[in-house]
């Protein structure tokens, strides 16, 4: 075999049947140059089904963290109902979550693809009419559908349509020119900019994290990249002066460099991750928990649930589980088998890895409050399904990798 073309070489005239058999073909991964050998002669009857390609460890790892999720979920509301209607809210929202992954998993991501441009529509028109009287403010931002005690989000659904758009554009050239830099830009930059006017600076901070992430795996040369980062820093400036977000979203960003009244409830998660110790206090025995001093505890700040009442050993053990998620995410992207595939899952990589980082920096004051769900712990349906999702494409790609 010739490990430059990466070809077998043909056999002889002399060379047996069973020999040519064994013959395999090599890809080279576009993230680390790791390379996935499939025997030809066996391909159809080994490879050829997705279902034997499961990675069985990313399955196991979102069910144990979902697990985890509802038992804090539980913890954080017992005192509101008694536990029992939040967790089973969260439980009919794993299920479909569940169905919902399991069908992307089976779909060549490669088809889901094809359809980029219809489904970022939707998400981009989901994102203006939450701009309209059809909208509803939570929480002071205007960025949710409601129908009776159902609650849509549509920018947790706009990043992943996002995340497939630039995926599919960059995915389909051999170089990112300017021109089609230019194109990316315009794909990521709709939707940050419609989750702004909200004001949703959460969300658009993981859109500018996720898109910079692919563009960076996509090849974008760095000059052109330190542009758009140095861009990017001058807008951010320029929007926290300009008046344009609310002032207890500017409170809530620049808190954690200058503590004062408005980092309450940051003061609160710190005592409460504080006080938990090693092994914390047992499960619905927090004290900060049972008392409800932290606010919005069952979604924005369930990390602090954990830290009370599993103390530092539970806080690293789901912390692991996370980071095996990441770890999956990220060796799917060294596996595929094309550029689409490989951008796909570094865009849910960097989506996840924000999300961990932010959501857990906040609670422990290093990093802006900004809203972000933990994913598969956090209550919320939106984030769930998307996270769901967003693994069952991931699985996808790892299960068609020989296709």
């Amino acid at each position: 075999m010739h490990r430059g073309s990466g070809r077998p070489v043909p056999g002889g005239r002399g060379a047996s049947r069973s020999g040519q058999r064994r013959r395999c073909r090599i890809r080279r991964s576009r993230v680390s140059g790791d390379r996935v050998v499939a025997p030809v002669g066996f391909r159809s009857r080994n490879l050829g089904d997705p279902r034997r390609h499961v990675d069985v460890v990313l399955a196991a790892a979102v069910g144990a963290v979902l697990l985890f999720g509802l038992i804090l979920v539980y913890s954080a509301t017992r005192r509101l109902d008694g536990g029992n209607g939040y967790v089973v809210r969260q439980m009919m929202f794993a299920v479909v979550g569940i169905g919902a992954a399991s069908a992307a998993a089976l779909v060549d991501y490669r088809k889901v693809a094809d359809w980029w441009q219809a489904l970022y529509a939707v998400s981009i028109v989901m994102l203006i009419g939450v701009l309209t009287p059809l909208g509803t403010v939570v929480n002071g931002t205007s960025g949710w559908y409601r129908a009776g005690s159902i609650a849509l989000q549509p920018a947790e659904f706009a990043k992943l349509t996002t995340i497939l758009a630039i995926a599919a554009y960059l995915g389909s050239v051999d170089e990112v020119d300017l021109r089609r830099l230019a194109g990316a830009l315009g794909l990521l930059g709709v939707p940050v900019l419609l989750t702004l006017l909200q004001p949703d600076l959460g969300s658009a901070l993981v859109f500018i994290v996720l898109g910079l992430g692919m563009l960076v795996v996509a090849g974008v040369r760095m000059k052109h990249l330190g542009v758009l980062v140095t861009l990017g820093i001058v807008a951010i400036l320029m929007i926290l002066n300009s008046g344009a977000l609310d002032d207890y979203q500017t409170e809530r960003l620049t808190s954690f460099i200058s503590p004062d009244e408005q980092s309450y409830n940051v003061d609160q998660s710190q005592k409460a991750i504080g006080s938990g110790g090693l092994t914390g206090y047992g499960l619905a025995n927090g004290p900060q928990t049972r008392g409800g001093y932290v606010p919005e505890q069952q979604t924005d700040f369930i990390f602090t649930v954990v830290g009370e009442e599993f103390g530092f050993l539970g806080s690293s053990l789901l912390v692991a589980l996370l980071g095996i998620i990441i770890w999956r995410c990220w060796r799917a992207a060294q596996l595929a088998a094309d550029q689409i595939g490989t951008l796909l899952c570094i865009g849910v990589t960097c989506m996840f890895l924000f999300h961990i980082f932010e959501n857990i920096g906040m609670t422990l004051g290093i990093m802006p409050v900004t809203g972000i769900p933990l994913p598969f712990v956090s209550y919320g349906g939106s984030s769930l399904l998307v996270s769901f999702v967003a693994v069952g494409l991931v699985q996808s790609v790892h299960m068609h990798r020989f296709s």
